[in-house]
């Protein structure tokens, strides 16, 4: 019995889906796309920015020899004061009152002293004589010389006497600009205690004050320059002549001394000023930021290996920077860095590479790998 042509049709459109079927095959994986880096190894030399002021190569602190009430003042923050010029005064009434004792005793002594004299020479004309003996004539001539020695004790207290009260007049040792003032008028202040800080003339120095970490690596023996931060375009040359061995207590941080030339007009004593120091060079490597990423609680990075797998590679980073980082260690050169996609990577997954960049080159584009 034949079959109708409409069920045979069918039939055969069955068939025919049904081999179809059977012969399809399961979709590749879709590898993630990923932008890679082949880093190269140079010499990095550290560059940082600093702000400070220009000071005095020598500043002193002005002090009183004796203690007292300050009666006077004469200079304040800011003045030009020349060598010897008086700046401040203490009541003097305790020193001079030791200056008129000391002059009494002197005239004491001085009359003493006629005394003896007169009595050693009766003693000396009557001796030949036979009218005085040996043993009066030695008293009067000892008398004498305790006399004579007495008025010199005397006079060097007298003289010391003055001494201390020239010290109730607190002068300047040298030409300078006073930076400080520590005391007012009417203070009771003690010796030795600063009353005023004085910048002397000469050389200047600019003083900046930064972290220890800035300078892990020695700074190198160059000349810098130092512009004013206000006006960049005053500039001076330096040469850094001293960094402090020890951390200070109160700020965390070194004092980094720059000796300077001649300063130029409107660069002036108390200026803020910036200058750039640049590290000695070492060898490192830099990414992007985006190539950073952790293994654990360390800082790692993403590399893709000659087979296409990625897999996660720990770096110790020396220094971050704007944009990127600067890789101490973990990276030798020559390794293909993922810089984009790397947040969707695990440990052995094949990727497909989009670009690769090649001291700042982009190339390969599209490139897959096996």
């Amino acid at each position: 019995m034949a079959v109708p042509p409409p069920l045979s049709r069918c039939f055969v459109l069955c068939v025919v889906l049904v081999s179809g079927c059977g012969k399809e095959q399961a979709p590749e994986p879709v590898l993630p796309r990923v932008k890679v880096l082949q880093v190269q190894a140079s010499g990095y030399a550290p560059a940082v920015t600093l702000t400070g002021d220009i000071q005095a190569r020598v500043q002193t602190d002005l002090s009183f020899r004796v203690s007292g009430k300050m009666t006077e003042r004469q200079v304040d923050v800011g003045a030009r004061v020349t060598a010897r010029q008086p700046l401040a005064r203490l009541d003097p009434q305790d020193q001079r009152s030791n200056v008129d004792s000391a002059a009494a005793m002197v005239s004491a002594e001085q009359a003493r002293l006629k005394l003896a004299q007169a009595d050693f020479a009766r003693q000396e004309k009557l001796l030949p004589k036979g009218y005085t003996s040996r043993s009066e004539y030695d008293q009067a001539l000892a008398t004498l010389r305790s006399a004579k020695s007495s008025l010199t004790a005397a006079q060097a207290q007298l003289a010391n006497a003055r001494e201390q009260l020239s010290y109730t007049t607190l002068v300047a040792d040298a030409e300078g600009v006073i930076t400080a003032r520590h005391a007012e008028v009417g203070q009771v202040v003690q010796a030795t205690v600063p009353i005023f800080s004085l910048a002397r003339d000469g050389a200047r120095d600019a003083v900046f004050n930064v972290y220890e970490s800035v300078f892990a690596e020695p700074l190198r023996d160059q000349p810098v320059e130092v512009a004013l931060l206000e006006r960049p375009e005053i500039k001076v040359r330096g040469k850094v002549r001293e960094v402090t061995p020890t951390v200070s207590a109160e700020t965390g941080t070194v004092q980094v001394k720059v000796a300077l030339e001649a300063l130029p007009a409107g660069m002036d004593l108390g200026s803020v000023v910036s200058v750039t120091l640049q590290g000695a060079a070492q060898s490192a490597i830099e990414v992007p930021w985006s190539a950073l990423t952790k293994s654990g609680h360390e800082p790692a990075v993403w590399l893709v290996g000659e087979e296409g797998q990625s897999r996660l590679q720990p770096v110790r980073v020396a220094r971050y920077l704007t944009g990127k980082v600067i890789i101490a260690e973990g990276l030798q050169g020559g390794e293909r860095v993922v810089t984009a996609g790397g947040q969707l990577l695990h440990v052995g997954q094949k990727v497909d590479i989009a670009q690769t960049e090649t001291n700042g080159h982009a190339a390969d584009a599209g490139q897959v790998q096996p």
